[in-house]
C-alpha cells in the first residue's frame, strides 16, 4: 500500500498553477492513500475534492475552527483551510480531534481519521498538522500527546497498524517527534509506539521536508529540515503494514512551478498479498 503525506501550502503563493503541479505529481506516483495539511476550502470548493474527482479517489476533510489568522494573511475571509485524506479505497468512517493551543494565539490545529477499506485489511489513518510557532515544543507535546489519545481510540479493530501522516513542524530529535515515537522515550500513551518510517531509510538519501532549494523555503532563511512524517504502528502478523521503501517525493518544480512549500513523503506498506 502507497502512502504519501504533503502539506499543500494553502492558497500561498501562485496557487492556481501549483495546483497542476500537485495534481501531476500525484498522478505520477499514484499513491493509495493521501494524507493533506493545508487544503483550501472555498465558495463551494475544495481542492481535495479537486484531486480526488480528477484522481478517481475518495476523499474525506476537516475545516480548522479558527481560520481567521490565515485568512488575514492572504485578504481573503471566504477561504476555509483544514486537513484532508484521500483514498483509492472507501472510507468508511472518519471522525476529528481538536488540538491544544496557546491562550489568545488559536488557529484551529486538528487531526482527522479516516478508516480505509482496503482489500483483506480496514487501515486506520490519520493526518495532522502541528503548530509552527518555533519556541511551541512544549505545545507540541501537548499536541501529541493528544494525537497520541485520538490513535489509540480509533486505531484498533485491525490487524493492519494505524497509519499517522502529517506535519509536524518539528525536527526529528525534538521533544515531541520523540514523545510521540515512544520508543526513544516514554510513550505518550503507555504501551503505544508508532515508528517513524524514515527509520527505514537509505541514511545517504534526501530526508528534509523543509528544503532552502525550494524558493519558498529560501526566502525565509530557515534550516532545511525533515518536519513532515509518517508513522506507523508496530506491524502486525508476519510483518503487515510495515514499511519496505521510502522517500521524498515532490522534491522539484513541475513545468517550472515548485508544487509547495513542504516535499511530500512517500511510503510503501507490506500488505497481506505482500507476505
Amino acid at each position: 500500500m502507497r502512502v504519501l503525506t504533503w502539506n499543500v501550502w494553502w492558497r500561498f503563493g501562485p496557487w492556481e498553477q501549483r495546483e497542476r503541479a500537485i495534481l501531476a505529481v500525484l498522478r505520477d506516483l499514484r499513491p493509495d492513500v493521501v494524507g493533506l495539511q493545508e487544503v483550501w476550502a472555498c465558495g463551494g470548493e475544495n481542492l481535495a475534492e479537486r484531486l480526488a474527482s480528477s484522481l478517481g479517489m475518495h476523499w474525506t476533510w476537516a475545516a480548522s475552527r479558527a481560520p481567521e489568522g490565515w485568512q488575514r494573511r492572504i485578504g481573503d475571509l471566504s477561504v476555509d483551510i483544514g486537513n484532508a485524506v484521500l483514498s483509492r479505497w472507501p472510507i468508511v468512517e472518519h471522525e476529528r480531534a481538536e488540538l491544544p493551543f496557546r491562550e489568545g494565539d488559536d488557529d484551529g490545529r486538528l487531526a482527522l481519521y479516516a478508516r480505509i477499506d482496503a482489500p483483506a485489511h480496514q487501515v486506520p489513518f490519520f493526518t495532522t498538522h502541528l503548530t509552527s510557532a518555533v519556541d511551541a515544543s512544549a505545545l507540541r507535546c501537548q499536541q501529541v500527546t493528544a494525537l497520541a489519545e485520538f490513535v489509540a481510540a480509533r486505531g484498533r479493530g485491525s490487524d493492519f497498524p494505524p497509519v499517522v501522516t502529517g506535519d509536524f513542524n518539528a525536527f526529528p530529535d525534538s521533544d515531541e517527534v520523540r514523545l510521540f515515537g515512544g520508543y526513544k522515550t516514554a510513550p505518550a500513551v503507555p504501551g503505544q509506539v508508532l515508528l517513524d518510517a524514515w527509520e527505514y531509510a537509505d541514511p545517504a538519501q534526501p530526508s528534509v521536508t523543509w528544503d532552502a532549494a525550494n524558493p519558498y523555503v529560501a526566502a525565509g532563511f530557515e534550516p532545511s529540515v525533515r518536519v513532515d512524517y509518517i508513522h506507523t504502528g508496530l506491524p502486525g502478523p508476519r510483518g503487515l503494514g510495515s514499511v519496505s521503501a521510502v522517500r521524498r517525493a515532490g522534491d522539484e518544480p513541475v513545468d517550472g512551478v515548485w508544487p509547495s512549500d513542504h516535499t511530500a513523503v512517500l511510503a510503501d506498506l507490506r500488505t497481506s498479498s505482500d507476505l
